[in-house]
């Protein structure tokens, strides 16, 4: 990829530079990445993980620390990648040079018992990384969810689930043994299609087979709705979490009703 060897080797160009910076400000803000770690980049060959790959590459350049990079392609043999697909892949890990795994594997695990859909695929995913990440000695694996998919990850556990949760930006498992860290919580979608746009990045076909009628993509129109009414819809929808006021939920009343605030 002659662009992006260029790219490597000069001032990055002020657009560039944003996103990284941004992904920087993500790690920053949650201590995802300390001196020395080894990290695992969770690859599907989507825009999302290219660009988090991307991201990671540049900032070590310029970092006063260092940190390891690899990363392993999750290959579901049912919707197997066309041989330049793959190809195009290698080359641009290769200029990255973060060592690329490919695992050749089935989508549709037999524990499933016929059943599929997203959750389960998603669990399917991370057990494979998990096995990986251990062989090598990883405890931290980075997946390329933006903020777009933390915000509707919360609409859809409020609207469809009936909870108030949301994706961490770091999520602990197995009771501290294994992390995923997710290093583009507070990069916006549109910056992440921009990047893989103007880069040419060998963005691969998506295999999803619930690409166009999970519920993602049934509430991202919501999502902008909700920006047409207030710009700042999805930065307030990332940081609710993260401001409660606990005055005001049920816990609250619980207590009144008890007699321990009276």
């Amino acid at each position: 990829m002659a662009i992006l060897g260029s790219l490597l080797d000069s001032p990055l160009p002020p657009w560039l530079l944003r996103f990284v910076k941004q992904t920087g400000r993500g790690i920053n803000r949650f201590s995802m990445i300390r001196e020395n770690e080894n990290i695992l980049l969770g690859i599907s060959g989507g825009k999302d993980s290219l660009a988090l790959a991307l991201a990671l590459s540049l900032r070590k350049r310029w970092l006063p620390i260092s940190y390891n990079l690899s990363a392993c392609l999750i290959h579901w043999l049912e919707y197997p990648l066309r041989e330049d697909e793959l190809s195009a892949l290698k080359e641009y890990f290769s200029e990255l040079e973060i060592p690329l795994n490919i695992i050749n594997t089935k989508m549709y695990n037999d524990s499933f018992k016929g059943n599929f859909n997203c959750y389960l695929c998603s669990r399917n995913r991370k057990r494979i990384l998990f096995q990986e990440a251990e062989k090598l000695g990883i405890n931290k694996i980075a997946l390329g969810h933006h903020l777009d998919d933390i915000i509707e990850t919360t609409l859809i556990n409020l609207c469809f689930r009936g909870n108030i949760s949301t994706m961490l930006p770091v999520q602990s498992f197995f009771k501290g043994k294994m992390f995923i860290i997710r290093p583009l919580c507070e990069v916006k979608e549109s910056t992440v299609n921009q990047v893989t746009e103007r880069l040419h990045l060998p963005v691969s076909r998506n295999q999803c087979p619930f690409r166009d009628t999970n519920i993602r993509a049934k509430i991202k129109p919501v999502i902008r709705e909700l920006v047409h009414l207030n710009k700042q819809a999805r930065e307030h929808i990332y940081n609710a979490p993260y401001n409660v006021i606990s005055e005001y939920l049920p816990s609250a009343c619980n207590r009144i009703v008890s007699g321990i605030d009276l």
